[in-house]
C-alpha cells in the first residue's frame, strides 16, 4: 500500500506508523493499568486474609474491610477514569511522547 502526501506527517513521519505506535504505546500503558489493579487486589485481599485470624476484635476487622474496600473502590475507579482519558486523548498524549522520542532518537544518532 503506497503513502500519499496527505498521510505524511510534518516530520516526514507516516501517518499510518504513527498510529500503529500510538496504538502499541497505549495498549502497553492500558495492560500495565490492569495489571497494577489485578496485583493491588490479590495484594490487599491477601493481606486481609493473612492477618485476619490475629485480628479479633469485631471492630478493628470491620474497620480493615472498609479501608481495604475503600483502597480498593478508589484506586480501581481512578484507573479506570485514567484509563477513559486516554482512550479520549490518546493522539495527543502518545504523539506528542513519540515526537520527543524520535527527537531524541534522532540527537543520538548525530
Amino acid at each position: 500500500m503506497s503513502v500519499t502526501p496527505k498521510q505524511i506527517a510534518s516530520d516526514g513521519v507516516s501517518v499510518l506508523s504513527l498510529e500503529q505506535r500510538i496504538d502499541k504505546m497505549h495498549g502497553r500503558d492500558r495492560l500495565g493499568a490492569l495489571t497494577f489493579v489485578v496485583a493491588l487486589w490479590i495484594v490487599v485481599l491477601f493481606v486481609l486474609y493473612t492477618i485476619w485470624p490475629a485480628v479479633t476484635n469485631g471492630t478493628i476487622q470491620t474497620i480493615l474491610l472498609i479501608a481495604g474496600a475503600v483502597v480498593l473502590l478508589f484506586n480501581t475507579a481512578a484507573i479506570v477514569a485514567m484509563l477513559k482519558h486516554y482512550v479520549e486523548d490518546k493522539h495527543f498524549i502518545y504523539g506528542l511522547d513519540i515526537k520527543h522520542l524520535d527527537a531524541a532518537r534522532r540527537r543520538k544518532q548525530m
